[in-house]
Parts: C-alpha cells; structure tokens; sequence
C-alpha cells in the first residue's frame, strides 16, 4: 500500500513537472477543454436559474389551487382556440353558488381585471395600469406583500367601498421611490375612471417576472364590488385552494361535478369550462427545459469533442519525447499498469485544470449577470460537480490511447530510440 501511495506521488509529481515545463503546449491543450465545460456548465446554469425563477414564480400562484376559467391553459399551434371560444364566462353568481357547494375548500376568491387603465393623484398620473376586482380571500391564496398600510377589511370588500392598494410602480410615480413614498400614498385619494378611491396599502416591489400572471408592480387592487362600480368583468376567474388533507385531484372532481350541477350540463354534454392547475405548467416546464439542457448538451460534446482530440494529440506527442524515459523506467521495473496510470494521470489532470477554468468562467459570468439582471443567477453545487464528473471522463478517454501505446513499449527498443 506504501509503495503504491509512493509510486502514485512520484507519478504525479512527473506530470505536473511536465505541465509546467511545457506551458505552451499545456495553454494550447486546455483551451479546448475549458471551452467546451464553458458551454456545458454555462448551458446548464442559464437553464437552471431561469427554471428556478420561473417555478418560484408558478408556486407563488399556489401550487394546490385549481383556477376556473374559460380557456384552458396552453397555447401553440395546436392549440383548438375555436373549442372555446363561445364557452361562456365564469360569472360572479356561479361563484357565489360554487362557493354553496363545495367542501374540499380552504379559501376562494373571485378576481378580475381591466389592463390599459389610468390612475391620477392631482396633477400627477399613471398610465397602463392593471385594475384587479378581487374578493376577501384573494390575500389568502396568493400573499400580497404590503409593505405599507393594509388590506381589505371583510367590511370593505363586502360592500363598494372606494379603498385600493397600489402597486410600487403605481406609488412610486405618484408619491416618490423609497419607503417615504409609500407612507406617503397611504390615506391619499386617487382618481381611477373618474371615480376617488383612497389609499389603504402599498405593496413591495416585486421586480421584473418571467410570468407576469398579475403584475403586481403595475397592478391596482379594489374590492369586487367597488371595482364593479368602474370596469367590467373581464377575464374572471374563480381561485380555489385546497382544504388540508383535500388532494388537488379529488378538488379538481369535487369542482368539476360541481360547474356542471351549476351550468346544468347534461351527462352526454361536454364541459364548458377549465379547471385549471400550476401542475400543468410544470409539466410543460419540465419539457421545455429538457430540450434547452439537450441542446446545451450537444453544443458542449462537440467542444469537448475538438478539445479531446486536442489531449490526445499532445499526450501522443508526450510519449514520443519521453519514449526513453519510459523504456528505462520499464528496464528497472516498472509495471505497465504503472506508465499507463501515470499518462492517464496527466491526461485528467489537464482536464481537470481546464475544466476548472471553464467553471470559473461560468461563476464569473453568474456574478457580472446579476448585477444587470433582477433574476436569481447562480451556479449550483451539482453543476460544479458535473463540471468536473465530466473534465474527468473526458480525460480519461481522450489519454487512455496514447496511455495504453506507452505501456506498452518495448524497454529495449525504448531505450534505443
């Protein structure tokens, strides 16, 4: 055990003397392959931080809450719009009669909203603005983080009081950035259709979302019957969430029985309306992101493809200038499996070094992109191993050749040449 942990330094040491001997050749022979873990780990990391973003931002919608809609969720060239477009709207009074009906259920809510809207504070106005008409339980199934002022009392959204909470683009462009603004906007009358509404809440800064279901940044909230009062319905939707220990299957079965006993749907008829689940979206996502990791895959091989060639042509050219050296090592007893550990060695090791190299590319780039960007970028643990799982491979099978030529060598005709 002693010899070999002595035989195993003294390889090692070789290789890295040989390294730095030859630092030309060994720039020349990383390069390729800190390119080619660049493209992997760089793939990869893009496409594991916009996936996690995205799913942070799906589960905020509430990953055991069914919406009831007109059109299902999807989209594409596939997709059999003309199926659903004379489905009619979920109404106001068919949710109050679900609400009757269903016991599987935590908390629903009803919202809906109006986009391209305008809201004024004196001389002062925003435009583009998303009014949403929501009831009670909005705020229990999906968290509107206020970070001045309240939300609705039952009092409030029960009845058409003019109260609404703002978005931060909405406060921030009428009463100034920071905390001060919002504090500000608190107790304020602003105009929305003509129509004076106080200010009872200012919400958090959410920043830039890949999914933008509610733009809460650029989005206003009044009770439904207030905002009943200024715009009509437009894209309903029922929120419904489960109760504890209520599966989102047997919700799903609880809810649809339930639209149909409302609609007066007969037995042969077809639904005409769509139960709607973030499953369905990370099912989609999972697909999506497969293929981009695929992709990312296929462009890293064929650079790790040029840069292997590139380790195995230098370790070819290594053995030719040390083929004496091998054949005495050999002629004073080394093994062969000595001189092919001892190739094989260098061959990961530039591997290794060069997919070091290409992973601290990948960090860097992670850190100047989140300067720029407001998403999560970052680079995980299991990338970093990947990284250098596949640096390894890649040196092992790029070295094994030239390897195996030296260990095989002749110590007579070795030492001759």
């Amino acid at each position: 055990m002693r010899q070999s942990l002595q035989v195993f330094v003294n390889s090692l040491w070789m290789t890295l003397e040989e390294l730095r001997v030859n630092k030309l050749r060994t720039f020349l022979s990383l390069l390729g392959i800190t390119v080619g873990i660049f493209c992997i780990i760089a793939v990869l990391t893009i496409t594991g931080s916009l996936e996690y973003n995205i799913r942070q931002e799906v589960q905020s919608l509430g990953s055991n809450v069914i919406y009831v809609q007109k059109w299902p969720w999807g989209g594409g060239g596939e997709y059999p719009w003309w199926r659903y477009v004379n489905w009619p709207e979920p109404t106001f009074q068919e949710y109050k009669q679900l609400q009757q009906r269903a016991h599987g259920v935590a908390y629903m809510c009803y919202n809906f909203s109006a986009g391209n809207q305008e809201v004024d504070f004196g001389d002062s106005y925003m435009s583009g603005v998303t009014v949403q008409g929501i009831t009670q339980q909005f705020n229990q199934i999906i968290d509107l983080n206020i970070q001045a002022g309240r939300y609705f009392t039952p009092y409030e959204a029960e009845g058409a009081t003019p109260v609404v909470i703002l978005g931060a683009n909405i406060w921030e462009g009428l009463f100034g950035e920071g905390p001060d603004g919002a504090a500000n906007a608190i107790g304020k009358l602003v105009r929305i259709k003509n129509q004076r509404f106080r200010v009872i809440g200012a919400l958090k800064k959410y920043g830039s979302s890949f999914i933008n279901a509610f733009d809460f940044d650029n989005s206003v909230f009044i009770p439904y019957f207030s905002a009943r009062t200024i715009i009509k319905d437009q894209d309903p939707t029922f929120m419904v969430e489960a109760a504890p220990g209520v599966s989102l299957d047997a919700l799903k079965e609880e809810l649809r029985g339930d639209m149909r006993a409302i609609r007066r749907l007969r037995p042969v008829d077809p639904d005409n309306f769509s139960l709607n689940e973030i499953s369905a979206v990370s099912g989609t996502l999972n697909q999506l992101f497969g293929s981009i990791n695929t992709g990312g895959w296929f462009i890293g091989i064929f650079a790790l493809i040029v840069g292997a060639f590139g380790i195995a042509n230098i370790m070819f050219v290594s053995v030719k200038e040390r083929t004496n050296i091998i054949g005495i090592k050999k002629a004073v007893g080394a093994r062969n499996s000595t001189i092919l550990g001892e190739f094989l060695m260098e061959s990961v090791l530039l591997c290794l070094v060069g997919g070091l190299m290409g992973i601290i590319w990948v960090y860097i780039g992670t850190k100047l992109a989140s300067g720029f960007f407001s998403y999560t970028i970052f680079l995980s643990t299991s990338n970093f191993l990947t990284g250098i799982l596949v640096s390894v491979f890649t040196g092992v099978i790029a070295g094994y050749i030239p390897a195996y030529h030296a260990s095989r060598l002749d110590p007579v005709v070795a030492i001759r040449s």
